[in-house]
Protein backbone atom coordinates (compact mmCIF):
# COMPACT_ATOMS: atom_id res chain seq x y z
CA UNK A 1 0.00 0.00 0.00
CA UNK A 2 2.85 2.53 0.45
CA UNK A 3 3.75 1.46 -2.89
CA UNK A 4 0.75 2.55 -4.19
CA UNK A 5 0.50 5.65 -2.16
CA UNK A 6 3.89 6.86 -4.04
CA UNK A 7 3.05 6.22 -7.43
CA UNK A 8 -0.39 8.01 -6.50
CA UNK A 9 1.79 11.21 -5.75
CA UNK A 10 3.68 10.75 -9.16
CA UNK A 11 0.87 10.56 -11.15
CA UNK A 12 -0.55 13.53 -8.78
CA UNK A 13 1.88 15.60 -9.95
CA UNK A 14 1.60 14.54 -13.58
CA UNK A 15 -1.84 15.12 -13.88
CA UNK A 16 -1.59 18.39 -12.53
CA UNK A 17 0.84 19.54 -15.01
CA UNK A 18 -0.92 17.93 -17.95
CA UNK A 19 -3.97 19.94 -16.84
CA UNK A 20 -2.16 22.71 -16.39
CA UNK A 21 -0.87 22.70 -19.70
CA UNK A 22 -3.29 21.93 -22.00
CA UNK A 23 -7.06 23.75 -19.98
CA UNK A 24 -5.01 26.62 -18.96
CA UNK A 25 -5.44 29.10 -21.78
CA UNK A 26 -8.88 27.30 -23.12
CA UNK A 27 -11.20 27.41 -19.84
CA UNK A 28 -12.06 29.55 -16.47
CA UNK A 29 -12.84 26.74 -14.66
CA UNK A 30 -9.97 26.57 -11.82
CA UNK A 31 -6.68 24.05 -12.80
CA UNK A 32 -7.77 22.52 -9.14
CA UNK A 33 -10.98 21.73 -10.11
CA UNK A 34 -10.41 20.03 -13.21
CA UNK A 35 -7.28 18.49 -11.93
CA UNK A 36 -9.44 17.11 -8.65
CA UNK A 37 -12.09 15.68 -11.25
CA UNK A 38 -9.30 13.81 -13.35
CA UNK A 39 -7.63 12.42 -10.46
CA UNK A 40 -11.08 11.47 -8.52
CA UNK A 41 -11.28 7.94 -9.71
CA UNK A 42 -7.28 7.41 -8.29
CA UNK A 43 -8.70 8.74 -5.04
CA UNK A 44 -11.71 6.86 -5.08
CA UNK A 45 -10.53 3.47 -5.67
CA UNK A 46 -7.50 4.42 -3.29
CA UNK A 47 -10.32 5.10 -0.66
CA UNK A 48 -12.41 1.90 -1.15
CA UNK A 49 -9.00 -0.14 -0.96
CA UNK A 50 -8.18 1.50 2.32
CA UNK A 51 -11.31 0.66 3.87
CA UNK A 52 -11.79 -2.54 2.48
CA UNK A 53 -8.18 -4.20 2.03
CA UNK A 54 -6.43 -4.88 -1.09
CA UNK A 55 -7.75 -8.85 -1.48
CA UNK A 56 -11.31 -7.00 -1.21
CA UNK A 57 -13.66 -7.43 -4.83
CA UNK A 58 -14.46 -4.17 -5.95
CA UNK A 59 -18.14 -4.14 -7.39
CA UNK A 60 -18.47 -3.11 -11.29
CA UNK A 61 -20.35 0.08 -10.68
CA UNK A 62 -17.59 1.34 -8.68
CA UNK A 63 -14.72 0.66 -10.72
CA UNK A 64 -16.49 1.37 -14.15
CA UNK A 65 -18.20 4.41 -12.91
CA UNK A 66 -15.81 6.75 -12.32
CA UNK A 67 -13.83 5.61 -15.13
CA UNK A 68 -16.54 6.17 -17.22
CA UNK A 69 -17.77 9.47 -15.98
CA UNK A 70 -15.34 11.71 -14.35
CA UNK A 71 -13.48 12.22 -18.83
CA UNK A 72 -17.19 13.29 -19.32
CA UNK A 73 -17.41 15.76 -16.11
CA UNK A 74 -14.16 16.79 -17.14
CA UNK A 75 -14.98 17.59 -20.49
CA UNK A 76 -18.21 19.66 -19.68
CA UNK A 77 -15.78 21.83 -16.95
CA UNK A 78 -13.87 22.73 -19.77
CA UNK A 79 -16.47 23.61 -21.85
CA UNK A 80 -18.29 25.31 -19.24
CA UNK A 81 -15.90 27.90 -18.70
CA UNK A 82 -14.66 27.70 -22.28
CA UNK A 83 -12.97 31.72 -23.17
CA UNK A 84 -15.19 32.63 -26.00
CA UNK A 85 -14.47 35.95 -27.75
CA UNK A 86 -16.51 38.94 -27.23
CA UNK A 87 -18.02 40.20 -30.36
CA UNK A 88 -17.32 43.48 -31.27
CA UNK A 89 -19.79 46.26 -30.87
CA UNK A 90 -21.13 48.26 -33.76
CA UNK A 91 -21.16 51.61 -32.13
CA UNK A 92 -17.06 50.93 -31.62
CA UNK A 93 -16.41 50.16 -35.57
CA UNK A 94 -17.68 54.48 -35.88
CA UNK A 95 -15.61 55.77 -32.61
CA UNK A 96 -12.96 57.91 -33.27
CA UNK A 97 -11.26 56.98 -30.09
CA UNK A 98 -9.00 53.90 -29.97
CA UNK A 99 -10.96 50.60 -28.82
CA UNK A 100 -10.00 48.98 -25.63
CA UNK A 101 -8.25 46.19 -25.95
CA UNK A 102 -9.69 42.98 -25.33
CA UNK A 103 -7.45 39.90 -24.27
CA UNK A 104 -10.30 37.65 -24.76
CA UNK A 105 -10.77 38.62 -28.04
CA UNK A 106 -8.66 36.12 -30.56
CA UNK A 107 -6.38 38.09 -32.97
CA UNK A 108 -8.16 38.28 -36.69
CA UNK A 109 -6.06 35.86 -39.05
CA UNK A 110 -3.05 36.84 -40.74
CA UNK A 111 -2.72 35.52 -44.10
CA UNK A 112 1.18 34.05 -43.67
CA UNK A 113 1.43 34.52 -47.65
CA UNK A 114 0.44 37.37 -49.62
CA UNK A 115 -1.42 37.70 -53.17
CA UNK A 116 1.25 37.01 -55.18
CA UNK A 117 2.86 33.89 -53.03
CA UNK A 118 -1.07 32.09 -53.01
CA UNK A 119 -0.66 32.30 -56.78
CA UNK A 120 2.96 30.64 -56.50
CA UNK A 121 1.49 28.03 -53.72
CA UNK A 122 -1.54 26.93 -56.68
CA UNK A 123 1.63 26.46 -59.12
CA UNK A 124 2.69 23.68 -56.22
CA UNK A 125 -0.21 21.05 -56.75
CA UNK A 126 -0.03 19.34 -60.17
CA UNK A 127 -3.55 19.08 -61.04
CA UNK A 128 -2.33 15.13 -61.88
CA UNK A 129 -1.02 14.74 -58.70
CA UNK A 130 -3.42 16.37 -56.28
CA UNK A 131 -6.47 19.18 -57.93
CA UNK A 132 -6.03 21.86 -55.65
CA UNK A 133 -9.95 23.06 -55.05
CA UNK A 134 -9.48 25.87 -52.44
CA UNK A 135 -7.36 27.17 -49.33
CA UNK A 136 -8.36 28.01 -46.01
CA UNK A 137 -6.52 30.32 -43.64
CA UNK A 138 -6.05 29.11 -39.89
CA UNK A 139 -4.46 30.69 -37.23
CA UNK A 140 -2.21 28.35 -37.34
CA UNK A 141 -2.04 26.88 -40.98
CA UNK A 142 -2.79 27.15 -44.52
CA UNK A 143 -5.27 23.96 -44.96
CA UNK A 144 -5.35 23.12 -48.80
CA UNK A 145 -7.60 20.59 -50.34
CA UNK A 146 -8.66 19.17 -53.27
CA UNK A 147 -8.57 15.63 -54.99
CA UNK A 148 -5.80 13.38 -55.10
CA UNK A 149 -5.28 11.93 -58.29
CA UNK A 150 -1.94 9.65 -57.50
CA UNK A 151 -0.48 7.17 -54.93
CA UNK A 152 -0.28 8.90 -51.28
CA UNK A 153 3.53 8.48 -51.38
CA UNK A 154 3.47 10.85 -55.11
CA UNK A 155 1.51 13.35 -54.08
CA UNK A 156 3.32 14.13 -50.63
CA UNK A 157 6.58 13.79 -52.48
CA UNK A 158 6.03 16.34 -54.98
CA UNK A 159 4.01 18.65 -53.64
CA UNK A 160 6.27 19.12 -50.39
CA UNK A 161 9.53 19.39 -53.33
CA UNK A 162 7.54 22.24 -55.10
CA UNK A 163 6.67 23.94 -52.03
CA UNK A 164 10.64 23.72 -50.71
CA UNK A 165 11.43 25.09 -54.05
CA UNK A 166 9.13 27.91 -54.08
CA UNK A 167 9.35 28.76 -50.28
CA UNK A 168 12.37 27.24 -48.73
CA UNK A 169 11.88 25.89 -45.59
CA UNK A 170 9.57 28.65 -43.92
CA UNK A 171 6.72 25.43 -44.25
CA UNK A 172 5.97 21.95 -42.85
CA UNK A 173 3.91 20.10 -44.80
CA UNK A 174 1.88 18.04 -43.38
CA UNK A 175 -0.50 15.24 -44.95
CA UNK A 176 -3.65 13.81 -43.09
CA UNK A 177 -6.99 12.05 -43.44
CA UNK A 178 -9.88 14.39 -43.05
CA UNK A 179 -13.07 13.01 -41.35
CA UNK A 180 -14.51 12.61 -44.60
CA UNK A 181 -11.17 10.48 -45.22
CA UNK A 182 -10.50 12.82 -47.96
CA UNK A 183 -6.77 13.51 -47.74
CA UNK A 184 -5.75 17.08 -47.23
CA UNK A 185 -1.98 19.12 -47.12
CA UNK A 186 -1.93 21.51 -44.10
CA UNK A 187 1.09 23.87 -43.89
CA UNK A 188 2.78 24.76 -40.95
CA UNK A 189 5.10 27.75 -40.40
CA UNK A 190 8.40 26.35 -39.39
CA UNK A 191 9.16 28.30 -36.35
CA UNK A 192 12.76 26.71 -36.01
CA UNK A 193 13.12 26.82 -39.86
CA UNK A 194 16.49 28.66 -39.28
CA UNK A 195 17.62 27.20 -36.18
CA UNK A 196 16.67 24.19 -35.70
CA UNK A 197 19.80 22.13 -36.44
CA UNK A 198 22.03 24.48 -34.32
CA UNK A 199 19.14 24.16 -31.44
CA UNK A 200 19.23 20.31 -31.76
CA UNK A 201 23.24 20.21 -31.65
CA UNK A 202 23.25 22.45 -28.53
CA UNK A 203 20.95 20.33 -26.58
CA UNK A 204 21.92 17.01 -27.21
CA UNK A 205 23.98 16.96 -23.85
CA UNK A 206 26.19 14.21 -23.96
CA UNK A 207 27.62 15.36 -20.46
CA UNK A 208 24.13 14.63 -19.03
CA UNK A 209 23.10 11.60 -20.51
CA UNK A 210 26.93 10.04 -19.06
CA UNK A 211 26.09 11.47 -15.70
CA UNK A 212 22.54 10.04 -15.55
CA UNK A 213 23.87 6.97 -16.82
CA UNK A 214 26.39 6.33 -14.06
CA UNK A 215 24.04 7.77 -11.20
CA UNK A 216 21.34 5.33 -12.53
CA UNK A 217 24.30 2.39 -11.97
CA UNK A 218 25.29 3.30 -8.87
CA UNK A 219 21.33 3.33 -7.63
CA UNK A 220 20.35 0.08 -9.23
CA UNK A 221 23.27 -1.35 -7.87
CA UNK A 222 22.36 -0.40 -4.38
CA UNK A 223 18.74 -1.60 -5.26
CA UNK A 224 19.88 -4.87 -6.27
CA UNK A 225 21.25 -5.02 -2.33
CA UNK A 226 18.01 -4.37 -1.39
CA UNK A 227 16.45 -6.75 -3.67
CA UNK A 228 19.12 -9.25 -2.40
CA UNK A 229 17.82 -9.05 1.45
CA UNK A 230 20.51 -6.52 2.54
CA UNK A 231 18.43 -4.36 4.51
CA UNK A 232 20.38 -0.69 5.93
CA UNK A 233 20.83 -2.35 9.34
CA UNK A 234 23.00 -5.29 8.42
CA UNK A 235 26.79 -5.11 9.24
CA UNK A 236 28.64 -3.32 6.45
CA UNK A 237 30.12 -5.24 3.11
CA UNK A 238 33.21 -5.07 1.68
CA UNK A 239 33.28 -2.90 -1.66
CA UNK A 240 33.56 -6.58 -3.83
CA UNK A 241 30.75 -8.16 -1.65
CA UNK A 242 28.12 -5.36 -2.90
CA UNK A 243 29.55 -5.39 -6.21
CA UNK A 244 29.17 -8.97 -6.80
CA UNK A 245 25.50 -8.68 -4.90
CA UNK A 246 24.19 -5.37 -6.31
CA UNK A 247 25.67 -4.97 -9.91
CA UNK A 248 24.09 -8.34 -11.47
CA UNK A 249 20.64 -6.69 -10.77
CA UNK A 250 22.30 -2.60 -11.76
CA UNK A 251 23.83 -4.36 -15.18
CA UNK A 252 20.90 -6.43 -16.12
CA UNK A 253 18.13 -3.43 -15.47
CA UNK A 254 20.09 -1.07 -16.97
CA UNK A 255 21.31 -2.96 -19.99
CA UNK A 256 17.26 -3.67 -20.80
CA UNK A 257 16.78 0.22 -20.25
CA UNK A 258 19.20 1.06 -22.70
CA UNK A 259 18.77 -0.64 -25.25
CA UNK A 260 15.31 -0.43 -25.22
CA UNK A 261 15.68 3.75 -25.52
CA UNK A 262 18.87 3.22 -27.96
CA UNK A 263 16.96 1.67 -30.55
CA UNK A 264 14.60 4.30 -30.26
CA UNK A 265 17.16 6.91 -30.96
CA UNK A 266 19.46 4.75 -33.79
CA UNK A 267 16.16 4.18 -35.53
CA UNK A 268 14.99 8.23 -34.90
CA UNK A 269 18.41 9.13 -36.39
CA UNK A 270 18.11 6.90 -39.34
CA UNK A 271 15.27 8.54 -40.51
CA UNK A 272 17.04 12.17 -39.75
CA UNK A 273 14.52 12.93 -36.97
CA UNK A 274 16.33 15.07 -34.30
CA UNK A 275 16.74 13.48 -31.05
CA UNK A 276 18.22 13.55 -27.74
CA UNK A 277 20.62 10.43 -26.11
CA UNK A 278 18.78 8.30 -23.81
CA UNK A 279 18.32 9.85 -20.57
CA UNK A 280 17.79 7.40 -17.51
CA UNK A 281 16.39 8.83 -14.37
CA UNK A 282 17.54 7.46 -11.27
CA UNK A 283 16.29 7.82 -7.73
CA UNK A 284 17.51 6.56 -4.41
CA UNK A 285 16.52 2.63 -3.78
CA UNK A 286 13.94 2.34 -0.24
CA UNK A 287 12.39 -0.56 0.95
CA UNK A 288 9.00 0.68 -0.51
CA UNK A 289 10.65 1.18 -4.34
CA UNK A 290 14.02 -0.56 -4.28
CA UNK A 291 14.41 -0.74 -8.06
CA UNK A 292 17.04 2.24 -8.27
CA UNK A 293 15.38 3.89 -11.42
CA UNK A 294 12.01 5.32 -13.05
CA UNK A 295 13.31 4.03 -16.21
CA UNK A 296 14.94 6.13 -19.29
CA UNK A 297 13.54 8.31 -22.32
CA UNK A 298 14.68 10.07 -25.51
CA UNK A 299 13.14 12.90 -27.17
CA UNK A 300 12.33 13.45 -30.14
CA UNK A 301 12.82 17.23 -31.54
CA UNK A 302 11.83 16.83 -35.22
CA UNK A 303 8.63 16.22 -36.52
CA UNK A 304 8.36 11.95 -37.95
CA UNK A 305 8.26 12.44 -41.61
CA UNK A 306 5.84 9.21 -42.56
CA UNK A 307 4.03 6.11 -40.63
CA UNK A 308 7.38 4.33 -42.29
CA UNK A 309 9.14 5.95 -39.51
CA UNK A 310 6.65 6.10 -36.74
CA UNK A 311 6.66 2.68 -37.18
CA UNK A 312 10.26 1.98 -37.21
CA UNK A 313 11.04 4.23 -34.05
CA UNK A 314 7.72 2.80 -32.24
CA UNK A 315 8.52 -0.68 -32.88
CA UNK A 316 12.45 -0.86 -32.34
CA UNK A 317 12.44 0.14 -28.30
CA UNK A 318 10.13 -2.89 -27.50
CA UNK A 319 11.22 -5.27 -29.89
CA UNK A 320 15.06 -4.33 -28.55
CA UNK A 321 14.56 -4.47 -24.90
CA UNK A 322 12.52 -7.86 -25.23
CA UNK A 323 15.19 -9.65 -26.69
CA UNK A 324 17.62 -8.63 -24.06
CA UNK A 325 15.33 -9.46 -21.76
CA UNK A 326 14.86 -12.65 -22.53
CA UNK A 327 18.18 -14.51 -21.72
CA UNK A 328 17.97 -12.29 -18.88
CA UNK A 329 15.35 -13.86 -17.43
CA UNK A 330 15.45 -17.41 -18.46
CA UNK A 331 19.05 -17.07 -16.48
CA UNK A 332 17.75 -15.57 -13.19
CA UNK A 333 15.33 -17.66 -13.62
CA UNK A 334 17.51 -20.83 -13.58
CA UNK A 335 19.65 -19.10 -10.26
CA UNK A 336 16.20 -18.50 -9.08
CA UNK A 337 14.61 -21.43 -5.83
CA UNK A 338 11.57 -22.72 -5.60
CA UNK A 339 9.23 -21.85 -3.05
CA UNK A 340 6.07 -22.69 -1.42
CA UNK A 341 2.95 -21.05 -2.82
CA UNK A 342 1.38 -18.75 -0.49
CA UNK A 343 -1.64 -16.46 -0.19
CA UNK A 344 0.51 -13.48 -1.08
CA UNK A 345 2.14 -14.78 -3.79
CA UNK A 346 1.87 -12.63 -6.98
CA UNK A 347 3.40 -10.92 -9.97
CA UNK A 348 5.21 -7.97 -8.04
CA UNK A 349 6.19 -10.02 -4.54
CA UNK A 350 9.73 -11.40 -6.06
CA UNK A 351 10.18 -13.17 -2.67
CA UNK A 352 7.68 -15.46 -3.67
CA UNK A 353 6.50 -14.79 -7.21
CA UNK A 354 3.34 -16.27 -9.02
CA UNK A 355 4.76 -17.38 -12.79
CA UNK A 356 0.87 -17.96 -13.61
CA UNK A 357 -0.07 -14.24 -13.63
CA UNK A 358 1.52 -13.96 -17.03
CA UNK A 359 1.11 -16.62 -20.07
CA UNK A 360 4.64 -15.78 -21.38
CA UNK A 361 6.47 -16.00 -17.61
CA UNK A 362 4.63 -19.74 -16.98
CA UNK A 363 6.24 -20.93 -19.90
CA UNK A 364 9.89 -19.38 -19.38
CA UNK A 365 9.83 -20.60 -15.76
CA UNK A 366 8.72 -24.35 -16.65
CA UNK A 367 11.40 -24.26 -19.34
CA UNK A 368 14.54 -22.75 -16.81
CA UNK A 369 13.64 -24.54 -13.96
CA UNK A 370 12.06 -27.82 -15.37
CA UNK A 371 9.93 -30.58 -13.27
CA UNK A 372 10.34 -29.32 -10.06
CA UNK A 373 8.10 -26.10 -10.27
CA UNK A 374 4.71 -27.10 -10.49
CA UNK A 375 1.35 -25.55 -10.21
CA UNK A 376 1.43 -25.35 -6.87
CA UNK A 377 4.69 -23.71 -6.55
CA UNK A 378 6.10 -20.13 -6.82
CA UNK A 379 9.33 -18.97 -7.36
CA UNK A 380 12.14 -17.04 -5.13
CA UNK A 381 13.43 -14.54 -7.31
CA UNK A 382 16.99 -13.84 -8.42
CA UNK A 383 17.89 -10.17 -8.96
CA UNK A 384 18.95 -10.58 -12.53
CA UNK A 385 15.28 -12.61 -12.63
CA UNK A 386 13.86 -9.43 -11.24
CA UNK A 387 15.30 -7.33 -13.58
CA UNK A 388 14.15 -9.38 -16.50
CA UNK A 389 10.58 -9.61 -15.16
CA UNK A 390 10.62 -5.84 -15.10
CA UNK A 391 11.99 -5.94 -18.75
CA UNK A 392 8.51 -7.89 -19.38
CA UNK A 393 6.62 -5.29 -17.59
CA UNK A 394 8.23 -1.96 -19.42
CA UNK A 395 8.25 -4.42 -22.47
CA UNK A 396 4.02 -4.53 -21.97
CA UNK A 397 3.14 -0.88 -20.54
CA UNK A 398 5.35 0.42 -23.74
CA UNK A 399 3.36 -1.76 -26.14
CA UNK A 400 -0.27 -0.47 -24.98
CA UNK A 401 -1.48 0.95 -28.16
CA UNK A 402 -2.49 4.10 -26.66
CA UNK A 403 -1.44 7.84 -27.50
CA UNK A 404 2.76 8.34 -27.46
CA UNK A 405 3.19 5.36 -25.96
CA UNK A 406 5.19 3.06 -28.54
CA UNK A 407 2.39 0.62 -28.91
CA UNK A 408 0.17 3.83 -29.67
CA UNK A 409 2.51 4.67 -32.73
CA UNK A 410 2.30 1.51 -33.98
CA UNK A 411 -1.08 1.04 -34.20
CA UNK A 412 -1.51 4.60 -35.74
CA UNK A 413 1.09 3.73 -38.24
CA UNK A 414 -0.82 0.20 -39.02
CA UNK A 415 -4.39 1.64 -39.02
CA UNK A 416 -3.52 5.34 -39.35
CA UNK A 417 -4.31 8.54 -36.51
CA UNK A 418 -8.42 8.54 -35.97
CA UNK A 419 -8.65 4.38 -35.82
CA UNK A 420 -5.22 4.04 -33.52
CA UNK A 421 -6.99 6.63 -31.59
CA UNK A 422 -10.44 4.55 -31.21
CA UNK A 423 -8.27 0.96 -30.96
CA UNK A 424 -6.56 3.32 -27.23
CA UNK A 425 -10.30 3.92 -26.33
CA UNK A 426 -10.35 -0.36 -26.48
CA UNK A 427 -7.69 -0.84 -24.84
CA UNK A 428 -8.27 1.61 -21.88
CA UNK A 429 -11.39 -0.49 -21.41
CA UNK A 430 -9.81 -3.69 -21.83
CA UNK A 431 -6.74 -3.19 -19.17
CA UNK A 432 -9.53 -2.00 -16.51
CA UNK A 433 -11.75 -5.24 -16.78
CA UNK A 434 -8.66 -7.08 -16.90
CA UNK A 435 -7.78 -5.70 -13.38
CA UNK A 436 -10.87 -7.74 -12.58
CA UNK A 437 -8.54 -10.95 -12.60
CA UNK A 438 -4.88 -9.30 -12.08
CA UNK A 439 -5.56 -6.34 -9.54
CA UNK A 440 -2.44 -5.14 -10.13
CA UNK A 441 -3.53 -4.20 -13.68
CA UNK A 442 -5.35 -1.56 -12.08
CA UNK A 443 -3.12 0.73 -11.65
CA UNK A 444 -2.01 0.29 -14.96
CA UNK A 445 -5.86 1.35 -15.58
CA UNK A 446 -5.76 4.55 -14.04
CA UNK A 447 -2.09 5.61 -15.74
CA UNK A 448 -3.56 4.58 -19.01
CA UNK A 449 -6.98 6.91 -18.07
CA UNK A 450 -4.48 9.83 -18.28
CA UNK A 451 -2.33 9.08 -21.29
CA UNK A 452 -4.07 11.35 -24.19
CA UNK A 453 -5.83 8.77 -26.58
CA UNK A 454 -4.54 11.04 -29.82
CA UNK A 455 -0.94 10.20 -31.55
CA UNK A 456 0.76 12.87 -33.00
CA UNK A 457 0.43 13.09 -36.70
CA UNK A 458 3.63 12.45 -38.72
CA UNK A 459 4.36 14.56 -41.82
CA UNK A 460 3.04 12.32 -44.18
CA UNK A 461 0.41 10.70 -41.77
CA UNK A 462 -1.47 9.06 -45.29
CA UNK A 463 1.01 6.94 -46.80
CA UNK A 464 0.10 3.15 -45.50
CA UNK A 465 2.99 0.72 -44.05
CA UNK A 466 3.86 -2.30 -46.37
CA UNK A 467 2.48 -5.72 -45.21
CA UNK A 468 5.73 -7.04 -43.91
CA UNK A 469 5.51 -3.94 -41.31
CA UNK A 470 1.85 -4.82 -40.74
CA UNK A 471 2.89 -8.89 -40.02
CA UNK A 472 4.86 -7.61 -37.69
CA UNK A 473 2.73 -5.08 -35.81
CA UNK A 474 0.51 -8.02 -35.76
CA UNK A 475 3.03 -10.13 -34.09
CA UNK A 476 4.26 -7.07 -31.35
CA UNK A 477 0.74 -7.23 -30.25
CA UNK A 478 0.75 -10.31 -30.15
CA UNK A 479 3.57 -10.51 -27.70
CA UNK A 480 1.86 -8.49 -25.59
CA UNK A 481 -0.98 -10.63 -25.01
CA UNK A 482 0.56 -13.29 -24.15
CA UNK A 483 3.29 -11.18 -21.61
CA UNK A 484 0.01 -9.65 -19.85
CA UNK A 485 -2.65 -12.71 -20.31
CA UNK A 486 -2.91 -14.78 -16.97
CA UNK A 487 -1.85 -18.28 -17.84
CA UNK A 488 -5.41 -20.24 -19.03
CA UNK A 489 -6.21 -23.34 -16.59
CA UNK A 490 -5.97 -25.98 -20.03
CA UNK A 491 -2.81 -24.69 -21.13
CA UNK A 492 -1.53 -24.51 -17.05
CA UNK A 493 -2.70 -28.34 -17.16
CA UNK A 494 -0.42 -29.38 -19.94
CA UNK A 495 2.43 -28.01 -18.85
CA UNK A 496 2.32 -29.19 -15.34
Amino acid sequence: MALWFLLLGVLGLFTYFTVQRSAAGVTRTPVWLLWLVMMAPAFIWTGWLLANGEDAQMPLALLLGPFLLCPVLYWGLVQWGRITPSPTKPEDANSDSPPTPNPLQPKPVIKPINREEEATLQTCFPWSIYYLQNVEYRPQALICRGQLRSSPDIAYKTVRENIETQFGDRFLVIFQEGLNGKPFFALVPNVQSKASTVRGKAKARPMLALVLLLLTLVTTTFGGLLLAGVTPGDPPLEVAEMLAMGLPYGLALMAILGCHELAHYLAARRYKIQATLPYFIPIPPTPIFPFGTFGAFIQMRSPVPNRKALFDVGIAGPLSGFIVTLPLLFWGLAQSQIVARADDSAILNFDSFDPQASLLLTIFSRLALGAQLTAESAIDLHPVAIAGCIGLIITALNLMPVGQLDGGHIVHAMFGQRMGANIGQVARLLVLLLSFVQTEYLLWAILLLFIPAVDEPALNDVTELDNRRDLLGLVTLALLVIIILPMPPPILRLLF
